[in-house]
């Protein structure tokens, strides 16, 4: 018999929760100051169009992503947003001392209280030189990923929870943040299911891994005082236009991204362009559609069903948008889409 929790297999786009990654794209000709104004008028539309979550990521040395200092412009968006939670997707510990992401985020948590989001992963968003330069003498490789995440979560305990200690996160102790692990293979979701937290799983740069991690992170659950069941939330690439002609047209920014990443050239977002048939060799072509496969890239009616379809296959409680698209109208118009299109009566 499976020790895989029973889901519930006929799930619809209405039963579940929808929210939002930003990766604060930088985009050619712009500045980091642009991005960070895009991102907060972003999220005012996502608060106002029903959207969940709004999460940013941390990654370092991108020329294309503006988020490096992540707790940060959470606040910024926090700040200018009532209602939608914000957080991050994620921060990568392993470049960090848990004491100062207990602080940062208990004063995150205390200005916007019952709002804020702690995603975690363990890779460094960034390259080894650069993870050297974060990280110094700290050698830290991600392996000791549970301990730091031990220590972390024992922060926002009262000392009295944790037989007292000297060393104290202010503001941060007593503090409810939840925690979310998040993962592209199956060591983050193996952990969260065994601590009882909620999974995120980054589908949309890691598809052929998704629903290995999500049954590994189902299989290992053990209910906690976080959660009773399971609770995954799957990451998924939505270009969404007027037209399946103007989607495909806007996704080759983000497939230029994607290929600037694998020759190891990392550039600002670049406008679209009608065909990438001149831009990539078969190779590249056939990497990226490894990496992008589970992207949903269409008018409504296409992403509509192919949303449920994603739906379908992974039981997913909850998915994460992002759209890397270069025009910022466009990119508002391709949530919309997307917001309109799970909320559309079947």
């Amino acid at each position: 018999m499976s020790n895989t929790p029973s889901i519930d297999q006929n799930k619809k786009l209405q039963d579940i929760k929808f929210s939002v990654l930003d990766l604060a794209p930088i985009v050619a000709g712009g500045t980091a100051a642009d991005s960070f104004k895009n991102s907060l008028s972003l999220a005012q539309h996502a608060e106002k169009w029903g959207f969940n979550r709004y999460w940013l990521a941390e990654h370092h040395n991108m020329p294309g992503i503006a988020s490096s200092a992540t707790s940060v412009v959470i606040g910024h968006v926090a700040a200018g947003t009532q209602s939608i939670r914000v957080g991050s997707g994620g921060i990568m510990l392993p470049n960090h001392a848990p004491l100062m992401i207990a602080e940062q985020f208990g004063t995150l948590e205390s200005l916007f209280p019952g709002r804020i989001d702690l995603g975690l992963g363990r890779a460094p968003g960034t390259d080894q030189l650069t993870a050297h330069a974060l990280r110094r003498d700290r050698r830290s490789d991600g392996q000791d990923f549970p301990e730091q995440l031990e220590e972390l979560r024992n922060y926002f305990k009262t000392s009295e929870a944790v037989g007292g200690r000297h060393v104290h996160a202010i503001p941060g102790e007593g503090l409810n943040i939840p925690i979310w692990l998040l993962g592209s293979s199956g060591f983050s979701a193996q952990l969260a299911g065994r601590l009882g937290l909620p999974f995120a799983f980054a589908s949309h740069f890691s598809p052929d891994n998704t629903l290995p991690a999500l049954d590994l992170y189902r299989r290992s659950f053990t209910p906690s005082e976080v959660l009773d069941k399971p609770y995954a939330m799957v990451g998924v690439n939505v270009i969404a236009a007027d037209t399946e002609k103007e989607a495909r047209r806007l996704a080759t920014s983000m497939q230029q991204q994607f290929l600037n990443l694998i020759r190891n050239n990392p550039v600002p977002l670049q406008p679209p362009v009608e065909s990438m048939d001149d831009l990539w060799s078969p190779y590249e072509e056939a990497a990226l559609e490894q990496q992008l496969g589970s992207s949903i890239i269409g008018d409504q009616a296409a992403v509509t069903e192919k949303l449920q379809d994603f739906l379908d296959l992974t039981q997913a409680d909850e998915m994460m948008v992002n759209a890397q698209i270069f025009d910022h109208q466009a990119r508002l118009r391709s949530f919309q889409i997307v917001a309109e299109a799970v909320s559309m009566k079947k």
